[in-house]
C-alpha cells in the first residue's frame, strides 16, 4: 500500500507542479489557456517518468 501512494503522489505532484506553473506564466504574460495546457501535459510527461522510473520499469539513466 505504501508503494502505491508513493507512486501516485510521484504523479499527482508533477501534474500540480506543471499546473501551477503554467497558470503562473498565464498570468505574468497575458497567455491564457495555452501555458497552462503546455505546462500541465509536461508536468503529466514528468510525473509518468517518475512513475515509470520509481516502478523500476525504465532505466535510471542518472546512475550510469
Amino acid at each position: 500500500m505504501a508503494r502505491g501512494l508513493q507512486l501516485s503522489s510521484e504523479l499527482i505532484a508533477g501534474v500540480l507542479v506543471g499546473a501551477v506553473l503554467g497558470w503562473g506564466f498565464d498570468r505574468l504574460l497575458s497567455t491564457s489557456p495555452f501555458g497552462f495546457i503546455v505546462f500541465f501535459l509536461l508536468g503529466f510527461a514528468a510525473g509518468v517518468l517518475n512513475v515509470v522510473r520509481s516502478a523500476g520499469i525504465a532505466p535510471d539513466r542518472s546512475r550510469q
